[in-house]
């Protein structure tokens, strides 16, 4: 059975949202192109954390795929969005026939889990400023990332770190008047990258 066979493409409107879990509970996404925010909500105070920012290769999602379970997660689409999707049955049932292929998924997963696992590091361990200085230095290394963070709001850049618009912007301010950054109006641009991982490896020193 060819795998491709089993997708289609769908095309989601920038700012449109998957809150109905059973969604994603039976289909599976490849991203083609355009950002998808995965993202959880506390119940009680609605504070809202970003897990993943979700690109172009990404899929989702994984954990349904393996353990057939419910998944307590949310999707917004931060552009508009093409993905090629395909029921989920349909592809544990190719890789029950391919199970070579098993080990591709592992690898993906492994890297999100890393990933995963350093952003809650950082939040238990690391003070605001430095995981803002991280997150900007960080999608700088990566050329796959370096549009990933371009036009986010502040409210946006507060979810992925665990913080709020408010410090955000205040630490903003800080690196901007330090020289390391510049901003327009949801852009940031780096202005002096040693600058800005001076400072990176200055607050890690402190921490």
């Amino acid at each position: 059975m060819d795998l491709l066979t089993n997708f289609h493409e769908e095309k989601w409107p920038k700012n449109s949202c998957i809150l109905n879990q059973e969604h994603y509970l039976y289909h599976f996404y490849i991203i083609i192109s355009g950002r998808i925010k995965m993202y959880q909500v506390d119940e009680n105070s609605d504070k809202e954390h970003t897990l993943f920012l979700l690109t172009k290769g990404d899929v989702f999602d994984l954990n349904c795929l393996f353990d057939e379970g419910s998944h307590q997660v949310y999707y917004e689409c931060i552009d508009d969005i093409k993905v090629l999707a395909a029921p989920m049955q349909s592809i544990r049932t190719w890789l029950q026939n391919h199970p070579k292929y098993y080990r591709s998924f592992l690898i993906y997963s492994a890297k999100m889990m890393r990933q995963l696992e350093s952003n809650f590091s950082q939040i238990i361990f690391t003070d605001i400023s430095t995981r803002l200085a991280n997150l900007l230095v960080t999608n700088l290394k990566d050329p796959r990332n370096l549009n990933l963070l371009c036009d986010l709001s502040n409210k946006e850049l507060a979810n992925l770190i665990g913080s709020t618009r408010a410090v955000v912007n205040r630490h903003l301010q800080k690196l901007k008047k330090s020289g390391s950054i510049t901003m327009t109006r949801n852009q940031i641009k780096i202005q002096d990258i040693d600058q800005l991982q001076r400072e990176l490896s200055k607050k890690k020193k402190n921490n």
